[in-house]
């Protein structure tokens, strides 16, 4: 990174890029848990649920390198080893056992919860101090709300094709 760039974090680097690696640990986990899962679903609206997943896959696939760009221009190494992206990520893997569509909806939509939790904590963390991050956490929290929204919408029209009403 360059003098000038790092002179204007306004926090601890090595502290900010630890809390990075955690997010792109779990943006590697998600893409995973989203690609599998699309492919092993099965049940009522699979092919328009596994669509979602796949896009969702393809988003945090970007998420990750997005963060691993900062993480670099912070002087930092992301993540070497995927064995380590268990024991960094905040956010929990569900493996797709069950392919059943609406379990794997849950499963998802608890991982996009756990992501905007993460991200809006590293806003909160980075307001004011380091701008550049603040702005990749924006955006990336921006997406991860749209996944939830996404992927409860399709969890209402699952509902309501099964005759289930919530509310």
């Amino acid at each position: 990174m360059g003098t000038r760039g790092r002179e204007i974090v306004g926090m601890n680097v090595a502290e900010l890029v630890q809390i990075l690696n955690r997010a792109y640990a779990s943006e590697w986990l998600a893409y995973y848990q989203y690609w599998l899962g699309a492919k092993l679903i099965k049940g009522p609206m699979k092919d328009a649920v596994a669509a979602e997943l796949t896009l969702h896959a393809t988003e945090e696939l970007n998420h990750g390198t997005l963060l691993a760009n900062r993480i670099v221009q912070l002087g930092g190494v992301p993540v070497t080893t995927p064995k380590d992206w268990f024991a960094l990520s905040p956010c929990k893997y569900d493996a797709p056992d069950d392919p059943y569509v609406g379990v794997l909806l849950d499963q998802n939509i608890a991982g996009e919860q756990c992501a905007i939790t993460a991200y809006k904590s590293l806003m909160d963390l980075t307001k004011d101090k380091d701008m550049v991050t603040y702005n990749l956490a924006l955006t990336i929290l921006e997406q991860e709300v749209e996944h939830e929204e996404d992927l409860q919408s399709l969890k209402e029209d699952l509902d309501l094709l099964l005759g289930r009403r919530n509310g």
